[in-house]
């Protein structure tokens, strides 16, 4: 499941049982990617709690799956399987359109969001790419951009964290060679109407 030692549900005890607890889904299950964190809990705890703000927060304003789009092409950039096939099943999940999350997926999958995507959406996720495969080269010009695009100071932050968070989320697996033997794919805590319950259903 991962390169380092993890300590399973079964396990766990004290603190470490608690936030497995917060965060299990159906049978105690634990996904992987937080199991990685077994042997630090607060950071498991850390984790989950920039995860659920920046897209599952109720105070968001932009689509949840035009943010779940956003972890998906992060991902696909940075070539971890994991996060896609979670993701990408969340991102079915919430478009309840097959069709259109195929549509999705293959213009992400070739870098080219723009045989998707249009208008905002597609300024967003040329801002998204960038960021995540050449940081250094933002400008103040590339937010100028999405402010142009119809996105509002406070979207474009949305946007921000949600790409920098998958960044963290994918070098965190790539990193600990965490696999999805195990997982239940497509699990979140997506219930935005309270941001503490990080239950995965």
């Amino acid at each position: 499941m991962t390169w380092i030692k993890t300590i399973s549900y079964d396990a766990s005890e004290g603190t470490l049982r608690k936030l497995y607890d917060r965060i299990k889904g159906p049978d105690n299950n634990v996904d992987n990617i937080m199991m990685a964190h077994s042997l630090r809990p607060h950071t498991m705890e850390g984790h989950m709690a920039i995860y659920k703000y920046v897209l599952h927060h109720p105070r968001n304003e932009l689509p949840k799956s035009y943010l779940e789009t956003i972890g998906v092409y992060v991902s696909i950039l940075n070539q971890c399987r994991y996060c896609i096939d979670h993701h990408y099943a969340g991102l079915l999940r919430l478009l309840r359109d097959n069709e259109r999350g195929a549509e999705i997926r293959s213009a992400l999958d070739a870098g080219n969001p723009a045989a998707a995507f249009d208008g905002r959406e597609l300024a967003g996720l040329v801002y998204v790419g960038k960021l995540t495969t050449d940081p250094v080269g933002l400008e103040s010009s590339d937010i100028g951009k999405l402010r142009d695009a119809g996105f509002d100071d406070g979207e474009i932050l949305e946007i921000n964290q949600v790409a920098a968070y998958f960044s963290y989320a994918n070098r965190t697996v790539l990193g600990l060679g965490i696999e999805t033997e195990g997982d239940i794919i497509g699990l979140s805590p997506g219930d935005s109407t309270d941001p503490d319950n990080w239950s995965h259903q």
